[in-house]
């Protein structure tokens, strides 16, 4: 076949990631959808599928496309393993769809279709070697074609559903086009797409005030994380701390003795990034913290903060991984007005950088070899591209279950970029949307443009790194709608506690930073407190667990209400079998009401159809049968509704 006699153009094809130097991400068990823009010169029929196959796989699979307008079509595949895809686009004139749309039109107007009958007989015989199911009802065809007598059958089957059908099932893709790139596909475990995070200092896990938390502390704080519903415990880093330089209470620069560091200033005499802070406990005790919490239904996510103190053992063996000053000193780190005196940063351009890459991979396997499978990367903007998108995919050839959450607050596309080159999850600036316009915005741009396919979002409406000007001085009814709203818009998200929890918001004044930080000092917390919140908290993440439409990011649909103090959403499982509506009061100090629109169209309901509303927080229900209903809500009762849908 010359390429002359293709006619068809395939443009447009989505996703394509960077000209498809990037994957498109999913999980196992979800619907890929492609699409393209398929157009030919004109007017016969055209046809299309998705040409897509796993890495392991021998042989092509196909998925149908359909036209949806204006030469676009599109059609989807579920992806059921891990790994690597590669799926690209194959389209073609559908001459024996062609023929049929041809001679039904001719059939319609009473024209004579002797001819076009003798014509279409080459279609059958072609579908006839591509498939032998249908020999016996092809066969009469043929006869019936060239057969006066049988002319009305004849007719009545040339433009028959099931000879469509027929035509449809098993194309013959004469001169067909396919488009010029195999894209790539990457396929994670379904936790990349739900999870619920939990980050607290193990070193504040002590049962007595003044005592350092340890690993076995840490053992009795598992019931409660399990209680509130979550299923990943991050703990920040708990390596040797350095102690030259060291920071004091409140990041002073001046540690008095007795002061237990900064955990991200990694590294003294006892050891580095593979071992364990002493004060902490043994090896065989955090492996034990990793095996109760995972029967408990928890994994743990470790900190990856690729920096040293100046006592690591690093600075000494690998001096060249350090950038050297003419006064014989290592430049600190920076992230001005941030001044971080106790810390070294990598010099990536070092001449040994491929010993220096290959270390640091070995962290990874080394901590994953004792049963961690996510990693927490502490600023990876900071460190080159390349780098991560190296280590990433070294990690995941040993190990595919590993999971990549970037912390990065940055730039718009630095933090694209990290996505793209493999980080299964990213911090997100949910932290600064406060308002119905910027949350209606910034989910838009992460759920509807081209970030969906390979940028995957965790909120968190704090970190011990930041106290939100917002949370500040909050009530508590500020801090259970950003929870909620967190924990709902997101499928991924995650909080700082108990700090949250016990709305413990005493802020550095002019600072967005905790006063009395855990960043710089050991804290003792009671993990039996309960108020509102905790409650709340539990109740939200096991409605997560219950609910599908909440376990997903991209389905969101935002409802139109005439209140711009109140935020309402949709969100429907991917099968169309959950369905929930969110309506949320923003205002933390008043009662605010206002008409939603329920999207029926989106569940196909139509008329007066009445749906059965079960608010899943308060167990209350109400039937709604009409298009715009009314809600009110009281930020001193509950400020939102997480209603299920039945109809």
């Amino acid at each position: 076949m010359k390429s002359g006699q293709r006619r068809v153009v395939i443009e447009n094809v989505s996703p394509e990631i960077n000209c498809g130097q990037h994957a498109a991400k999913r999980v196992v068990g979800q619907q890929f959808e492609v699409s393209a823009d398929i157009l030919a010169d004109g007017h016969d029929v055209l046809n299309a599928h998705i040409k897509y196959k796993h890495e392991k796989a021998r042989t092509w699979k196909y998925a149908p496309m359909k036209l949806s307008d204006n030469d676009r079509w599109s059609g989807t595949f579920e992806v059921e393993k891990q790994g690597y895809y590669e799926y690209t686009v194959e389209a073609w004139v559908d001459y024996p769809l062609t023929w049929q749309h041809n001679i039904e039109r001719k059939i319609d107007d009473n024209q004579h279709v002797n001819i076009e009958l003798e014509d279409g007989i080459q279609y059958l015989e072609e579908v006839k070697t591509l498939s032998n199911q249908h020999t016996e009802y092809l066969d009469g065809l043929i006869k019936a074609f060239t057969n006066s007598k049988s002319y009305n059958y004849a007719i009545d089957e040339a433009r028959s559903e099931k000879l469509h059908d027929i035509f449809w099932k098993n194309p013959t893709k004469k001169f067909s086009t396919v488009y010029d790139k195999l894209l790539p596909l990457y396929v994670d475990r379904e936790k990349a797409l739900y999870s619920t995070w939990y980050e607290f200092f193990p070193r504040s896990a002590a049962k007595k005030e003044g005592e350092h938390g340890t690993f076995k502390d840490v053992l009795d704080i598992i019931p409660y994380v399990k209680k509130q519903g979550f299923d990943v415990i991050y703990f920040p880093p708990i390596h040797p701390i350095g102690t030259a330089h060291r920071k004091g209470k409140n990041n002073t620069t001046n540690a008095l003795p007795g002061d237990v560091g900064v955990p991200w200033a990694i590294g003294n005499k006892e050891g580095g990034h593979k071992d364990i802070l002493p004060e902490l406990g043994s090896l065989e005790d955090f492996k034990e913290v990793i095996k109760v919490a995972g029967e408990n239904g928890i994994e743990i996510a470790m900190d990856f903060a690729l920096q040293c103190s100046p006592d690591h053992p690093y600075v000494k063996e690998h001096p060249s991984w350090f950038k050297w000053r003419p006064n014989g000193t290592v430049q600190y780190a920076e992230n001005p007005p941030k001044k971080y005196q106790d810390i070294y940063p990598i010099y990536f351009e070092s001449d040994d950088w491929e010993n220096m890459w290959d270390e640091f991979i070995g962290i990874t396997l080394y901590w994953n070899e004792l049963g961690i499978k996510i990693f927490r990367v502490d600023n990876p903007h900071t460190k080159p591209f390349g780098f991560w998108e190296y280590l990433i995919a070294e990690v995941k050839k040993t190990d595919p279950d590993v999971l990549f959450l970037s912390e990065a607050f940055t730039k718009p596309k630095t933090m694209q970029r990290l996505a793209k080159i493999g980080f299964s999850q990213g911090y997100t600036y949910y932290t600064w949307r406060n308002n119905k316009a910027e949350l209606i915005e910034y989910m838009t741009e992460l759920t509807k443009g081209p970030m969906k396919d390979y940028f995957r979002p965790n909120f968190w409406p704090n970190t011990p790194d930041i106290n939100p000007w917002m949370l500040q001085g909050g009530n508590e009814n500020l801090y259970i709608i950003r929870h909620m709203m967190a924990a709902t818009l997101s499928s991924n998200f995650g909080m700082y506690g108990p700090v949250y929890e016990q709305i413990d918001n005493a802020a550095v004044v002019g600072k967005e930073e905790y006063l009395n930080s855990e960043k710089y000092e050991v804290r003792h917390w009671d993990w039996t407190k309960t108020n509102k919140l905790t409650q709340l908290v539990a109740k939200i993440n096991q409605i997560r667990k219950e609910h599908k439409a909440l376990q997903f990011t991209n389905n969101i649909d935002f409802c139109q209400i005439d209140n711009e103090q109140i935020l309402a959403y949709f969100k429907q499982s991917e099968d169309g079998k959950d369905s929930m509506l969110m309506v949320v009061n923003l205002d933390p100090y008043n009662r605010q009401g206002g008409w939603v629109q329920v999207p029926r169209h989106k569940m196909g309901i139509s008329g007066n159809q009445p749906m059965r509303m079960t608010d899943q927080i308060t167990g209350n229900s109400y039937i709604w049968n009409q298009e715009w209903n009314f809600v009110e809500l009281d930020p001193y009762q509950v400020p939102y509704h997480i209603f299920s849908i039945d109809y």
